[in-house]
């Protein structure tokens, strides 16, 4: 059977009507294809996420990962993006609903979409994804270690996050975590607090968490990589978003 791909960066119009940078992946074919939208993590929009985009579109799923710091420098490399996101404060939870919005128009209104789209994140993009399902109008979203949903971030960093269970009243789709058990943020206590909510809530959820894996087990490109882990969480995303985007 052929299979192909087209990947690219494109334009696409967010917070403010902003014109942003985002990355995207598809198959080749009439489709319909569900879509999904790749939240890169703190270190920013770096070839490993462009690398998740493409093992999504591989999978048979539209992929659009945009470049949350474009603000902060749309030429510079990822950790320069980074570092300059970080002194000037990070980016706002309006700021990212109004890019995710952005992209999630983009995705549905390309004609081989079949209209459903999910959310994937990774570390701060964990916990955007999940305040994603709180806010936007998606069809599944996942959780990959995100932190500071329950808690507020350290002083030692150099932006501060809130929590963001307060939101979470608010949510409209399945929501899959996958968390480490030897992770420090978000805490195996912490994740047992957002599951406890969730339950209290009446949410459709399923969060799982892997033994000898910490935060960001799912980077390859990392020493935390933790090939059991990634390995059993990819199944678990596709057969999520298998269940919920098909």
């Amino acid at each position: 059977m052929y299979q192909g791909m087209l990947a690219e960066t494109v334009t696409i119009t967010g917070y403010h009507d902003d014109e942003i940078g985002a990355y995207l992946a598809r198959p080749l074919g009439p489709g319909p294809f569900p879509g999904v939208l790749v939240i890169h993590h703190a270190p920013g929009w770096d070839t490993a996420t462009k690398e998740i985009a493409r093992r999504f579109a591989y999978e048979g799923y539209l992929a659009i990962a945009p470049n949350l710091y474009h603000r902060f420098g749309p030429d510079l490399a990822p950790d320069d993006a980074a570092a300059a996101a970080r002194a000037g404060g990070w980016i706002t939870t309006d700021q990212f609903l109004g890019d995710a919005g952005g992209a999630l128009r983009f995705l549905k209104a390309l004609p081989v979409s079949n209209g459903k789209v999910g959310t994937i994140g990774y570390c701060s993009g964990g916990r955007q994804s999940f305040l994603a399902a709180c806010e936007l109008p998606i069809d599944a979203a996942v959780d990959c270690y995100g932190a500071f949903v329950v808690s507020t971030s350290p002083p030692e960093l150099p932006f501060r996050m809130e929590p963001i269970i307060d939101r979470a009243p608010k949510i409209s789709c399945p929501i899959l975590g996958l968390f480490g058990v030897e992770d420090k943020n978000p805490s195996p206590d912490e994740v047992a607090q957002i599951d406890a909510e969730l339950t209290r809530l009446g949410k459709e959820h399923e969060f799982h968490s892997f033994e000898n894996a910490g935060h960001g087990f799912f980077a390859v490109d990392r020493p935390m990589y933790r090939v059991e882990a990634a390995v059993q969480g990819w199944r678990l995303v596709l057969d999520f978003y298998g269940r919920h985007l098909s």
